[in-house]
């Protein structure tokens, strides 16, 4: 027997049926945004079996509390901001966000210049995912989600000062890794032009 999903041909149209409580509704919600909302959580945390995981508290989250959804923006921006708390309620039930290491090598630049024309975007992700949770999480807040120091420092339950902090700490490591990435480039484009 076949089984025709409805398709709901625009966002109010979904939202609606969310509201309804239509599980087919919900399935679609899932199939249209999945990929989207696990980029963001993997953004947050870096493991992506817990990142699925959050993703699925996530859409959980969205499906109970879609009543809060005022229809004042975006449908898609709304779940993005449940997706973004789900992994800072994770990493919050994890302390993982508070934890801080040392940075050595401060005074190493990287050739920006280098880095517009070769970086690949899997480089700066990769470096990006491997910052310690606490940096990643108020870089990712800062720099792509767009919020302020006051706002994360409020999310995370931080002072405004450690917020600056962990956005200093997390940009000099990306500097590191990326200084890192640039000289193996320069590396292997040497033993290639030696051989």
């Amino acid at each position: 027997m076949l089984r025709i999903i409805p398709f709901y041909p625009t966002e109010a149209k979904l939202v609606t049926a969310l509201k309804r409580g239509e599980a087919r509704a919900q399935k679609v919600v899932y199939e249209r945004y999945s990929g989207k909302m696990l980029a963001i959580c993997v953004r947050y945390v870096a493991n992506r079996a817990d990142a699925e995981e959050v993703m699925i508290d996530g859409f959980m989250r969205i499906y109970e509390k879609i009543d809060q959804f005022r229809e004042e923006g975006s449908f898609e921006g709304w779940m993005k901001r449940v997706m973004v708390t789900e992994s800072l309620m994770f990493l919050r039930k994890k302390k993982a966000w508070r934890q801080e290491i040392p940075i050595e090598d401060m005074g190493v630049e990287p050739d920006y210049h280098w880095a517009e024309t070769s970086l690949e975007s899997e480089d700066l992700m990769r470096l990006v995912n491997q910052l310690p949770d606490g940096y990643r999480t108020v870089f990712n807040l800062y720099a792509i989600e767009g919020y302020s120091h006051a706002e994360i420092a409020e999310m995370l339950k931080i002072s405004e000062g450690t917020s600056k902090s962990q956005l200093s700490r997390a940009r000099t490591l990306l500097q590191v890794g990326l200084k890192k990435i640039q000289e193996y480039h320069y590396e292997e484009a040497y033993r290639k032009t030696a051989n």
